[in-house]
């Protein structure tokens, strides 16, 4: 009986081998595709398919019935407490009460009330699929989730339904149990409620900023206005607002304005996409100006200019977000000392503002004052002066970013020589007794941008140590010294002593060195601490604690940093004691302490600052021209009676007073300095003397018209002294193109490298002959002929302080 052969391919069976173990394949043939020899190796590991068809079920069943155990077991809640709201309370240092932030400002109204443009701006910037979409968008939820955690920031992915659990439901903490909830109750709210009725809800609830919560409070808060009466370009930038409340109102934050424009911008064109605005109507509308602040009653004089910087700080730093913080109930202890406040304020009282007489001189009408001080060993912000009153002028003068800082700015450019080892043109290290030539509109040499900068008053100083140069702010002297060391550096070294690198007008130009950016005083004051603690940055802060209930919030690190070396900063704290103890700064002696500093006055005489510190204590003082009301930036000529301000005058006087006060507890300290190599062997200072231009200004006669704006009437002894005594000058911070001396001056550059001599009050290295000089002393710095008298043939050289009106 012949037996039926085996398929082709396959290998028969050997009767010989056990049972269940199969014989090996003959070399070169496979093996049957459902063969149960068992997997080895990293095999036995793999899952199988059935294995994973297993799991995913498993997972899909247990997913389910948790979505179905999560929907039955959680509850639509009744309204949380921030529905009823508290306030926030903040305190001084010492644990007194600063302030409270109000109660909640909160009106409901109805959905027929809202105006329909106004309905459908909130949802093209927030939600404009609303009205076709589901309760909750898992999509959207994990698309925001990737970007959170792949660094494209934060982003909630919410819908407006669960946008409005969290507001009126639940709270605004960042948590999982949270989140999980608002899944739940949206999804049930959705299939329970109207949608309608939960847009309604979301727009009485919603935080619009100016403690305003709900549409109605907010169109009162913004254009004094019930929402029915709300405009389209009105209801689109209140839309606006909900994304970043704080940050998109324009009024308190003109910085910014461009942000919240192109986020109103985006609104309306949204409108226009979903086809609830046409396009003619579109191109119509114009940016609706708010209204002015209204601030709370507990929120007057200085109160409410803390309290915003402290919420600014605390929602910039990310410690809580703004709805979070609104919703209240939270205990801010705060750095500031309050003896240190009251001090502050008392000075800017006696010197300022009680000499303010706006019916006599309107120009006083313009005047602002703001001021930082911080201990520069903990950077904890110890005082803050905001304005007059914040119920009355609205804008922190102390953290509004519109102003020149002039030359408040010239430190760090040395600052940043000494940390660069940086040479002059000719190969020489920039140190406080390097020469520069220091004549009038000088041409910058090294850099391709055309630039002569002028000195203040028209000033040809010749050769001038950099010491000397900082203690008159020479301009064409530091003009030079920032291409010396390179635009780039010297932006990189003040942005490690603190200022931020987006302070608008922060740009690496020769200009820079004149102080052309826009920082505030908060952000001078930080970069003046880091001078002070000898190059240690230390970040600095408002806040000592943040508590609610039993819980802590935390608060960001501040651990110290090494921004420049110490003996960068040390050896530019030496030349600013010059500035104080020979300079533009004397007035600072009054506070009795030694002290360091640089005064600034920025173009057209718009602003004038005073920075200076102690070792243990760092102020700015600034005083700034502004129309109250169109905002614009005005000069101070003729305010408080006086032809000028500036930074050396009342600026210097306030900080010496609040010194005096803020330290009276202790002991004068002497700065503990490391030099770099040479810069203890400076010159010395120039002599007392008040010498005049030639063909300058006298008593009783008109000041030099080269400013706009400038006063041109007689001034009587009286007020010359006046001027001499609290004038220090001001910087011209001008970019100019080309200039029509540039030619005379290169001239001149290459007579003073050959030892060539001039005349008329300007100098070269090998000295000063011939000249006279008329109308009494000699002028433009180093001179010739002797005070009171007409200079005939060479006399020795003298170095004379130029009139106090063309200083600082």
């Amino acid at each position: 009986m012949s037996h039926q052969s085996p398929p082709p391919g396959w290998t028969p069976r050997n009767p010989d081998a056990p049972t269940g173990h199969p014989a090996p394949p003959p070399a070169g043939q496979r093996t049957a595709p459902n063969s149960e020899r068992p997997h080895t190796g990293w095999r036995r590991l793999a899952p199988t398919w059935r294995g994973v068809m297993g799991c995913a079920l498993l997972l899909a069943l247990l997913l389910s019935g948790a979505l179905v155990a999560g929907y039955l077991l959680v509850d639509i809640p009744p309204a949380n407490a921030a529905a009823t709201a508290q306030s926030n309370v903040y305190l001084y240092s010492d644990g007194t009460q600063l302030a409270h932030d109000g109660e909640i400002n909160r009106v409901n109204v109805p959905l027929s009330q809202i105006p329909r443009t106004a309905q459908e701006a909130v949802l093209a910037a927030e939600d404009r699929d609303f009205y076709s979409e589901r309760a909750v968008d898992p999509k959207a939820m994990l698309r925001a989730a990737w970007n959170t955690l792949t660094g494209k920031g934060k982003q909630s992915g919410s819908t407006i339904t669960q946008q409005y659990v969290k507001n009126y439901y639940l709270g605004q903490e960042q948590t999982i149990k949270r989140k999980v909830k608002e899944f739940f109750i949206a999804i049930k709210l959705g299939r329970e409620k109207s949608k309608d009725y939960i847009l309604e809800g979301y727009l009485n609830t919603s935080y619009f900023g100016r403690n305003a919560y709900g549409i109605q409070a907010a169109a009162q808060a913004y254009y004094n206005k019930d929402v029915g009466r709300l405009t389209t370009a009105e209801g689109a930038y209140l839309a606006t607002l909900l994304n970043s409340p704080s940050t998109f109102d324009v009024i308190t934050h003109p910085r910014s304005r461009d942000r919240a424009l192109a986020r109103w911008n985006y609104v309306l064109d949204g409108m226009v996409k979903k086809k609830w605005l046409t396009e003619t109507d579109r191109a119509a509308i114009r940016f609706p100006e708010p209204g002015k602040v209204r601030a709370a009653p507990g929120l007057s004089g200085q109160r409410g200019y803390l309290v915003e910087a402290i919420k600014d700080y605390i929602t910039e730093h990310e410690i809580l977000d703004e709805n979070t913080l609104a919703e209240g109930g939270y205990r801010i202890t705060t750095t500031i000392d309050r003896r240190r406040q009251n001090a502050l304020v008392d000075a800017v009282d006696n010197h300022v503002v009680s000499k303010l007489d706006p019916e006599q001189r309107p120009v006083d009408r313009f005047v602002r004052a703001g001021a930082t001080s911080i201990d520069p060993a903990t950077g904890k912000v110890v005082a803050m002066y905001g304005g007059i009153d914040y119920t009355k002028q609205y804008v922190n003068n102390a953290t509004r970013h519109d102003y020149q800082v002039a030359s408040t700015f010239k430190p760090f450019v040395f600052a940043s020589a000494v940390q660069n080892d940086s040479r002059t043109q000719d190969g020489r290290p920039i140190t406080p007794g390097t020469l520069y030539n220091g004549d009038n509109k000088r041409r910058v040499v090294g850099t391709r941008i055309p630039y002569a900068p002028e000195n203040e008053g028209q000033i040809s100083y010749g050769p001038i140590p950099v010491t000397t140069a900082t203690d008159l702010s020479v301009n064409t002297v530091f003009a030079q010294m920032v291409v010396d060391v390179g635009t780039v550096k010297v932006k990189r070294t003040a942005t490690a002593l603190g200022i931020p690198e987006s302070t608008p007008n922060f740009t690496a130009t020769p200009a820079m060195a004149l102080g052309t950016m826009q920082a505030s005083a908060l952000d001078m004051t930080q970069a003046y601490a880091t001078l002070a603690d000898h190059g240690q940055y230390t970040p600095y802060t408002f806040l000592e604690k943040i508590t609610k209930g039993d819980d802590t919030v935390p608060l960001p690190d501040r651990t110290p940093r090494q921004a420049v070396s110490r003996e960068a900063a040390d050896t530019t704290t030496s030349m600013l004691i010059s500035v104080v103890d020979n300079g533009t700064g004397t007035a600072a002696l009054a506070a009795g302490h030694p002290a360091a500093g640089k005064t600034g006055t920025a173009e057209l005489d718009r602003a004038a600052w005073f920075a200076a510190y102690t070792p243990n204590l760092v102020t700015v003082v600034a005083m700034m021209g502004q129309d109250p009301d169109t905002g614009t930036p005005q000069s101070l000529y003729g305010a408080l009676g006086q032809a000028r301000i500036g930074g050396g005058g009342y600026p210097a006087r306030i900080w010496a007073q609040y010194t005096k006060t803020a330290l009276e507890a202790t002991d004068p300290v002497d700065f503990d300095l490391d030099l770099q190599p040479g810069a203890a062997s400076t010159p010395p200072p120039f002599a007392p003397e008040t010498p005049q231009e030639p063909g300058g200004p006298t008593p009783g006669t008109p000041l030099p018209p080269d400013r706009p704006g400038l006063p041109t009437g007689p001034r009587d002894g009286q007020d010359q002294q006046q001027d001499e005594d609290q004038d220090r000058g001001r910087d011209e911070n001008q970019d100019r193109g080309q200039n029509q001396g540039q030619d005379q001056d290169q001239d001149q550059d290459q007579r003073q490298q050959q030892g060539g001599q001039t005349t008329g009050g300007r100098t070269a290295e090998g000295g000063t002959t011939g000249g006279t000089v008329t109308g009494g002393t000699g002028g433009g710095g180093w001179t010739t002929g002797a005070p009171g008298g007409t200079g005939e043939g060479p006399l020795p050289r003298t170095r004379t302080r130029p009139p106090s009106e063309y200083l600082e």
